[in-house]
């Protein structure tokens, strides 16, 4: 394939200067392969210096006549601006193809939300007989005081905690660091887990810094987190789509809900652009529609 050694170039670039995760490399190389075998299956046995905007319509045509859905029809045109980006710094193409092509309208879904009560419930649901019990309770105070994805819980070192001043240590995506305030509530149940529990697991030795461990003393994994709070919140009685990311969507929202500066929330979920944390701004529609009824003359009047 023409196409072979400058894809294998833009993986290099991916790796090295964007520093992207090995599945997202593979994302972009899929991507930008499936392009190129649209071009020699159509009989445009071109290289990417040759590409014109005209050939990126037809292809993303193309995808979306077979069925896919918008999302990955964004992330596909997404990839190939990355790709002639890329080409464009090599000096490979004098300009990107790909910086006209449209995005496809894309329907934003608000995550599940639970309320303060919800979580209290949730929360309430844990069984503080079983040994489990305590670090469960100290798991989910830490996820919703901290907002933190379920990675950065499950890898979250007892060196990364600076109980003194409140804080706590992440390493988030693409390794980048953060401290985040951790409330009081969720620093004294750790501290419980760990003179009641943790003191009692032997950890493997690659964990022994870890802070959440099973009691075989290894970390806990993404579905072992993901199936405990599928369990308490049926034990809890509540019927939403929830998962261990609810608890970071619920994060924010209380916090913005409450008046909390939006670039603030973006720092302590450690999200990239401040555009990720804005999903977050919940409009209440009651509030808006008891807004019209008390104070808009016509609302009301047919």
């Amino acid at each position: 394939m023409i196409w072979k050694a400058y894809i294998q170039g833009f993986m290099a670039y991916l790796k090295l200067e964007k520093d992207l995760s090995p599945n997202s490399i593979e994302a972009y190389r899929h991507d930008v392969c499936l392009f190129a075998q649209y071009l020699e299956d159509s009989g445009r046995l071109v290289g990417p210096d040759a590409v014109q905007l005209t050939d990126l319509q037809d292809f993303v045509r193309t995808i979306a006549e077979m069925g896919l859905a918008a999302s990955s029809q964004a992330r596909m045109i997404s990839g190939l601006r990355m790709f002639f980006h890329y080409l464009v710094m090599e000096e490979v193409v004098a300009e990107n193809p790909a910086s006209l092509l449209e995005l496809p309208r894309l329907r934003r879904k608000l995550p599940d939300v639970l309320t303060v009560d919800e979580i209290d419930r949730i929360i309430a649901a844990i069984d503080l007989s079983k040994p489990e019990g305590m670090r469960n309770k100290a798991m989910l105070e830490t996820l919703y005081s901290c907002g933190l994805r379920v990675s950065e819980l499950i890898s979250l070192r007892i060196s990364d905690l600076y109980p003194e001043i409140g804080f706590i240590r992440v390493i988030g995506k693409g390794n980048k660091q953060r401290l985040v305030p951790i409330g009081k509530l969720a620093l004294k149940y750790i501290q419980l887990y760990r003179d009641q529990v943790r003191v009692h697991i032997q950890p493997e030795a690659s964990a022994r810094d870890i802070l959440f461990l099973n009691r075989r003393g290894r970390p806990l994994t993404r579905v072992m987190v993901f199936h405990i709070v599928k369990s308490l919140a049926a034990a809890a009685g509540i019927h939403k789509q929830i998962s261990p990311h609810t608890f970071r969507h619920s994060f924010a929202t209380h916090l913005l809900e409450g008046g909390a500066d939006l670039k603030a929330v973006k720092d302590m979920l450690g999200h990239e652009s401040i555009t990720t944390t804005e999903i977050y701004t919940h409009i209440d529609t009651g509030y808006l529609r008891d807004t019209l009824d008390r104070f808009h003359p016509h609302f009301h009047n047919m």
